[in-house]
This record gives C-alpha cells, sequence and structure tokens, in this order.
C-alpha cells in the first residue's frame, strides 16, 4: 500500500515548492484514461445507494437520518447513522495514539492511498456531487473528482513537508573541559488533537478535503459532518478512509461522519471541549460565530466575499466579453470565486474594435451571455441547476435593485424536467449604491457599476474587499502601469488577482499545486488552500532528550 505511493508522495512535494503545472488524477472523463465501462459502473455504483442506509459500523449510532433531494428533481432517499457526538469524540480520541506513532511517512502515504481509491470511484462520486450541488455532470466529475483529490494530495503534501522540515532525531555534543557534553534527542510532531470538517452545500469534496486531509496527515482525527444537502459525497469518501486504515492496521475510527437533518449539530461538534481544530466553508454568520465561539479550537474559516472586476481596457474586447461571460455562467454563478462586480468607467473603454461606451460595455456582456446559453441543452451542460432555494429568492429579487441589462430565463432541461435552472441576470448599479453591490449576492446575479474612473474602480476594489472580502479579483487594461496599479491595490486587499483573462482560464477556476485559493488576509477566509499556514498549527513539536548512552 505504502511502497506504490512513494513517487506520488515525491512529485506533489516538488510540485509544491516549484508552483507550475501538475495534476495526479487525470480531469478527462473519457473512458481511454479511466477505462472501458468506468462511468457504467460508477452511475451503477451511485445508484446503489439510493433509497438504502449507508452503512459505516461507527460507534453510538442511533436512528437513521437523510433527506437529501437533487436540485434535478430525485429523491436521493439514502439515510445515514445518526451520530452521538461525545461517542464519535471519545472514540476519534482512542484512536489517535497509534496514529500519531505511525510518523509522517506512514500517513502521509496511508492518506495518498485514501485519495487513490476515492479517485478510482471518481464516476460515482461525480453522480453524487452532480445530485446533491446541481452541477453539470462533467463538473461534477472534475470539481468533485479529480480537482478536489489534487487538492487533498496538496494538503498532504504541504502537512508532510511542515513535520519533516527539521530532522527527527539528533545527536548533540557541546565541546566541554575534559569529555563533552552529549545528549540524544527526538522530536515528535504531536497532534493538536479531534478535528471537525464542516462541509458546504455547493462544494462539498472540492471544499472538504484540504482540511479532512491536512488533519489526517499531520495525526489528526477527524469528523466529518456534511451539509444536510450534500451527504452522499463525503459519506462515500468517509467509508473508503475507514476501510484503507482499517486494511493498514489503524482504528477506522480516525475518520467518521456526523449527520443532521436539521441544526444544531455543527454547534454541538464545534465547541465540544475534545474538538481542537474546525475548517468551515459557509456563510459569513456562521463562520464568525465559529472563530467567536469555537475558543478551544484552531478555526479555519472560508466565507462569504464580494469579487471584482475592474473594466479599464482590453487587447480583445471579444475575448475579455466571451472570458467573463463564461465565469459568470458557469455553475450558474453557485461559486465562491464568480465575479460579481464589473467596474467600468462611465466615459468608457478603448478596446482593439474602437472606443466603447458603458453602454456598449454592458450590452455587450450581456449579448456574450445569451450566446453563450443561447441553446437551452447545451447551455445546462454550462448552468447545472439552482442549489437550493435561497439562491433562487435572491435571484429573483435582483431586478429590483437597479436597472436590467440582462435579463435571467428559465431553461428546461432536457434529461430532467424538474429541474431549476436559471441563466445570468446583469443589473446596471449605480457606483453609489455600495448598499448594493457591497455586500455578496450568491448565485447568478451580477452588477455593472459605472465609476468616475479606473482609480475610483480600483479604490472601490481596495474599500469593499477590506470591508466585505473576496476570493477573487480580476483587471483588464493594455497599460502596463494601470496593471502595476492594479496589482498593488490587490496586495493591500490582501487578494488574489487575474490579469487580462481572455482565453481557457477563468477567474473563478483555480489550479492545485499553483494557484492559492483564498488568502486569509481578507474577511473571506482566514486562511489559504493550501500553504504552509493552513497545515501548520495541526501539530506540535514535542522533544525528549537524555544523556547519550542513558
Amino acid at each position: 500500500m505504502f511502497d506504490q505511493h512513494r513517487e506520488t508522495l515525491d512529485r506533489a512535494l516538488a510540485a509544491i515548492a516549484g508552483r507550475g503545472y501538475w495534476s495526479a488524477y487525470p480531469e478527462s472523463p473519457s473512458p481511454r484514461v479511466y477505462g472501458e465501462g468506468a462511468a457504467e459502473r460508477g452511475k451503477a455504483a451511485f445508484e446503489a445507494h439510493l433509497g438504502k442506509p449507508f452503512e459505516l459500523n461507527q460507534p453510538g449510532t442511533g436512528g437513521w437520518v437523510g433527506a437529501e433531494r437533487s436540485p434535478y428533481g430525485l429523491d436521493l432517499g439514502v439515510t445515514y447513522p445518526e451520530p452521538d457526538a461525545g461517542l464519535l469524540v471519545e472514540a476519534a480520541e482512542a484512536a489517535m495514539p497509534a496514529w500519531r506513532d505511525a510518523g509522517p511517512d506512514a500517513r502521509a502515504l496511508a492518506c495518498v492511498e485514501i485519495v487513490h481509491r476515492i479517485n478510482q470511484r471518481s464516476f460515482e462520486l461525480a453522480h453524487a456531487v452532480q445530485h446533491t450541488t446541481g452541477q453539470a455532470f462533467v463538473m461534477a466529475f472534475q470539481a468533485g473528482g479529480p480537482h478536489a483529490q489534487d487538492r487533498a494530495l496538496e494538503a498532504i503534501a504541504y502537512g508532510h513537508a511542515a513535520m519533516t522540515a527539521s530532522a527527527s532525531s539528533a545527536r548533540w555534543e557541546k565541546p566541554a573541559k575534559g569529555d563533552p557534553l552529549v545528549m540524544t534527542k527526538t522530536f515528535t510532531a504531536v497532534p493538536r488533537g479531534v478535528a471537525v470538517v464542516i462541509g458546504c452545500n455547493t462544494f462539498p469534496t472540492w471544499n472538504a478535503y484540504p482540511g479532512l486531509f491536512a488533519s489526517l496527515v499531520t495525526g489528526n482525527p477527524v469528523i466529518v459532518k456534511p451539509h444536510p444537502r450534500a451527504i452522499l459525497p463525503l459519506a462515500i469518501t468517509v467509508g473508503i478512509a475507514r476501510e484503507v486504515l482499517a486494511e493498514a492496521g489503524f482504528d477506522p475510527a480516525l475518520v467518521s461522519l456526523a449527520v443532521e437533518e436539521g441544526r444544531g449539530l455543527a454547534v454541538t461538534l464545534a465547541t465540544h471541549p475534545g474538538v481542537r481544530i474546525v475548517d468551515f466553508t459557509g456563510s459569513t454568520e456562521f463562520g464568525q460565530w465559529l472563530e467567536a465561539n469555537a475558543r478551544q479550537a484552531l478555526v479555519h474559516t472560508e466565507k462569504a466575499g464580494v469579487n471584482t472586476v475592474v473594466v479599464d481596457s482590453a487587447g480583445s474586447f471579444r475575448g475579455m466579453l466571451g472570458n467573463l461571460a463564461f465565469s459568470l455562467s458557469l455553475y450558474s454563478g453557485q461559486m465562491c470565486t464568480t465575479p460579481q462586480n464589473i467596474l467600468v468607467p462611465a466615459g468608457g473603454i478603448e478596446t482593439d474594435e474602437g472606443h466603447k461606451s458603458f453602454e456598449e460595455v454592458a450590452a455587450g456582456l450581456a449579448g456574450a451571455v445569451g450566446r453563450l446559453l443561447g441553446d437551452e441543452a447545451r447551455a445546462v451542460e454550462l448552468t447545472g441547476a439552482i442549489v437550493n432555494p435561497d439562491v433562487l429568492a435572491r435571484l429573483e429579487a435582483a431586478p429590483s435593485l437597479g436597472e436590467v441589462v440582462l435579463e435571467s430565463r428559465a431553461l428546461k432541461h432536457p434529461a430532467f424536467p424538474d429541474a431549476v435552472v436559471r441563466t445570468p441576470v446583469i443589473v446596471r448599479v449605480d457606483a453609489g449604491r455600495e448598499d448594493v453591490y457591497g455586500r455578496e449576492h450568491f448565485g447568478p446575479i451580477a452588477f455593472v457599476v459605472p465609476t468616475a474612473s479606473t482609480e475610483e474602480s480600483l479604490g472601490l476594489l481596495r474599500r469593499v474587499t477590506a470591508a466585505r472580502g473576496a476570493l477573487t479579483a480580476a483587471v483588464y487594461s493594455t497599460s502596463p502601469e494601470v496593471l502595476a496599479r492594479a496589482e498593488r491595490a490587490a496586495l493591500e486587499a490582501g487578494v488574489n488577482l487575474s490579469c487580462n483573462l481572455e482565453g481557457g482560464v477563468f477567474v473563478n477556476q483555480s489550479a492545485a499545486f499553483s494557484d492559492y485559493h483564498g488568502t486569509g488576509a481578507n474577511p473571506a477566509a482566514t486562511a489559504s488552500l493550501t500553504d504552509p499556514s493552513f497545515v501548520a498549527g495541526r501539530f506540535h513539536m514535542v522533544q525528549s532528550r537524555r544523556p547519550a548512552g542513558g
């Protein structure tokens, strides 16, 4: 189990240092990559879960709970063991010493084996992600499968690198009169304690895997608490992890699943005195509550943010509009990285097609979205479905916030007639209405804002990011000076910046091993996925020393 993954771990360690392109898990769902029949077997495995209890043999199971309904209209009917939170924590604590004593190499290689087996079930997971999040199938396969798996491996590599940055033992000799003073010393990475990962509805695997594997590789048992609407992908993950750990001779209680139908379990777990690490993705309100109240734990949160695009000028007007249209439409804007505010000088911009007024820029963006989503059968494979009623309610209320530039349309899904599918709405809002565009409107909602100048746009980027946070920012300009000012603004705001994206790279996508997701430098997130600070607090170095030969 371990030897076959040494090369993968070594390559991941090289990738986090070099930051170039590398992926361990192919993103193409082609049978040429995953083998003939893999797609059919994965779909059958997903369907085998429906309407049945999901067995995990965890301690303290009471009743069975679960009420997931697919945004495509399918009742999943899967039930999960209702946990006793206290017993899960106790079982995790009991499992920790042997896992700690195994050492960094054994833990890392066991974790890579878990991810390897997750990868082998990527098609099964893709259907589970599709039918809990509303993502279109290809996106569910890629983002919920190989991309999430790369993020898991990235976290494992960072954890291993942090724990092995210095020697695990040393012979210490200090010259003295007569014989030198000689000591032998050992240094052990000691886990912080039981970790809880609180999952989100939209990207259950992509957002949960970094925290899950960063904690596990550094010696901490993990309780996975999924979002009530997106349980199955993480239940499959937990089942695989428990299987691998048991085969490797460890207690499977190192990873467990905590499911609820209502509310309250996340609070109970996050504030349990035995829980020492909390990873959360979700609303600003609950994220801030965790930061203030889970005081016994190291808390990492990824919350809401307001992502901004500053348009100064365009080297390719069509390229800019096409890139932005794709970013706004992908998964119906239900990504924490989707741009919301598009700031354009009221006097217009210079482009390769000549001067364009503000109105022409706004109309051009509306037209690009319309062309991209004009064919309904093709459009639904980009937009997916609306994940929950809250998103739909915000979308329906958006036209009242300003002047509608592009109306949202309802689309019919050819394979799922009950799916709720909507195209983006684009609304013009004046620069003075910071009360509107200065907060997040999660979903397929974008604002075009006329500003006095690019300098004012950059000022708004700084101010809104500082107040509300952001996970992405973008700028379009043919001026090196403007690009330099935008980069300074992004550094000051603490947000990752993309410049002049016109081709196949989009502001709301990030690549593991190269792109950092979030920074921890603005209110949208307390850490970055993944950097050294994300893993460092999950363990302590404890030493033992004795006289040589003693």
